[in-house]
């Protein structure tokens, strides 16, 4: 059974903790990898946070049928949200009324993998950037994942660019340290 902390009884009719999984540790793991994954399939993030909300929905109801493993956890979240997110491309299509210039196909399974790739490298990015100090932290987003030059992190924050440069020089070498050489290059990469 999975339920909230305390909450429920599991398959046998008793309580019991050692196949209990915490939706919101669940959740709080999974829900901004599922976002990412979500947004690079159908691109709208409002429309990913929805698709994300009802793969949660969903696993909530069928709890009972997924094995009490994290791996059965994470499968059944990504595949809802591959599915949900199909579902919504179709839908938009439909509604756009590109039916007949567009068919509805679904993306080959390889897009698909990478977009799941690129959701857990950016959400360990991510964990690895909000442990940063907070200077560092916000500097970090604002020019790694925002895309902002030095120039618009100093005026937003009201500090000198030197300072932004200096600050963001000193998060890299912490994130050095933080991330795997794998991890850290693809930060590179994405950031420059």
């Amino acid at each position: 059974m999975y339920s909230i902390k305390g909450e429920g009884k599991n398959r046998g009719g008793e309580r019991g903790h050692e196949n209990e999984i915490d939706l919101k540790s669940v959740f709080d793991e999974y829900y901004d990898r599922l976002i990412y994954f979500a947004v690079q399939l159908i691109n709208d993030r409002e429309q990913a946070q929805d698709v994300v909300q009802e793969a949660f929905v969903k696993y909530w109801d069928y709890r009972e049928n997924i094995a009490s493993e994290r791996y059965a956890v994470k499968n059944y979240l990504y595949t809802t949200v591959k599915h949900l997110s199909f579902n919504v491309l179709r839908h938009n299509r439909i509604v756009d009324k590109y039916v007949e210039k567009q068919p509805l196909t679904e993306p080959a399974d390889q897009p698909v993998i990478d977009a799941i790739i690129t959701s857990e490298v950016l959400a360990e990015i991510h964990l690895a950037i909000q442990s940063l100090p907070e200077n560092y932290r916000i500097i970090s987003l604002k020019g790694f994942f925002a895309g902002k030059k030095n120039q618009e992190i100093a005026d937003e924050l009201g500090m000198s660019v030197n300072t932004v440069k200096k600050q963001k020089q000193k998060a890299l070498q912490l994130l050095r340290l933080k991330l795997t050489s794998d991890l850290f290059a693809i930060l590179l990469w994405y950031t420059f």
